[in-house]
């Protein structure tokens, strides 16, 4: 065993953390100089991405951008809580200050707080809170869920018809309708990975064109 594997052998795990990330700060310095100055000064991205916490599904990795390209939020199956001021604010940033062109609602199959949500298990407060979001996403959709007899079709059909919702949550937004009127932009994009393979499917979009329940909409923007 060489001294290096020894060092190794002893480390915490959050001092393994901060030697990969010297490890990675000194090759992307290598093989790019200029990069830390450049993106120290610049950020452009196009994209705002509403995804999932879950440790499987990074937005960069899985899209193949680079840092300053795509905005993120994170949460739990990738809800949009019209309470969720974290989530809000990260959405007026994105849209009024960053003028995104797209935001993505990005979910995945194999979503464990959507499998969560079709349980009758208590979770404790605030995760039961949370999972209520979802809860009320199967009761709008019961009857085309309860028809599938699969289990694991019926998840992944639950994925979908969540990431629909929560775009449909972004339009009923005065955020998202105020751009929609004065600038024609952002497009809406509901997106469902797979941890299988690895390929996105696109599910539901909406732009400044697309019909918002009239309940939702508002006047003088």
């Amino acid at each position: 065993m060489n001294e290096n594997s020894q060092i190794d052998h002893h480390m915490t795990p959050i001092e393994k953390l901060l030697l990969e990330n010297k490890a990675w700060a000194s090759e992307v310095k290598a093989d790019d100089p200029g990069y830390f100055e450049r993106l120290s000064h610049l950020q452009t991205p196009q994209f705002l991405w509403i995804g999932c916490s879950d440790s499987r599904v990074p937005a960069d990795k899985i899209t193949g951008t680079q840092p300053g390209e795509i905005f993120v939020h994170r949460n739990i199956a990738n809800m949009v809580v019209h309470t969720d001021v974290n989530l809000l604010s990260v959405l007026d940033y994105a849209v009024n200050h960053l003028k995104v062109q797209h935001v993505i609602v990005c979910g995945h199959y194999g979503c464990g707080g959507v499998k969560a949500a079709m349980t009758k298990t208590d979770y404790q407060h605030v995760l039961n809170m949370w999972l209520r979001n979802i809860k009320d996403v199967y009761r709008i959709n019961a009857a085309e869920l309860d028809a599938i007899e699969d289990e694991e079709r019926r998840t992944d059909r639950l994925t979908e018809l969540n990431v629909k919702e929560q775009v449909n949550h972004l339009a009923e937004t005065s955020i998202i309708q105020r751009a929609w009127k004065k600038e024609q932009r952002p497009q809406l994009h509901g997106w469902v990975y797979g941890l299988k393979d690895g390929i996105i499917k696109p599910v539901f979009e909406m732009n400044a064109k697309s019909h918002i329940d009239p309940i939702y909409q508002y006047d003088g923007l």
